[in-house]
């Protein structure tokens, strides 16, 4: 059954902003940081998606798989910001 929480549906089309602007960013930089992030940020809105459809008490295990690789992602980008490797800025001339 289909279930529009306010909020679920803010978060679902506010990730896939996140996801679109991490492809397009790729595209122009091929950042993998960004797109690591805009894919995490696709796995949210999946999760999100799956909640709206109404089938988050029937895959919650799913969910939460979904929802930890998603962090995961996240902070596999940040680490990779912080400690490992700095992305290089868009080239000049």
């Amino acid at each position: 059954m289909l279930s529009l929480d306010p909020v679920t549906v803010v978060n679902f089309f506010l990730a896939l902003i996140i996801l679109v602007l991490g492809m397009v960013e790729y595209k122009k930089s091929h950042n993998t940081t960004v797109v690591c992030i805009g894919a995490a940020f696709g796995l949210f809105a999946l999760s999100h998606l799956i909640t709206l459809l109404g089938y988050a008490a029937m895959l919650s295990g799913v969910l939460v798989v979904i929802r930890i690789i998603a962090y995961l992602t996240v902070i596999y980008a940040m680490l990779g910001i912080v400690y490992f490797k700095k992305e290089p800025g868009p080239k000049t001339g």
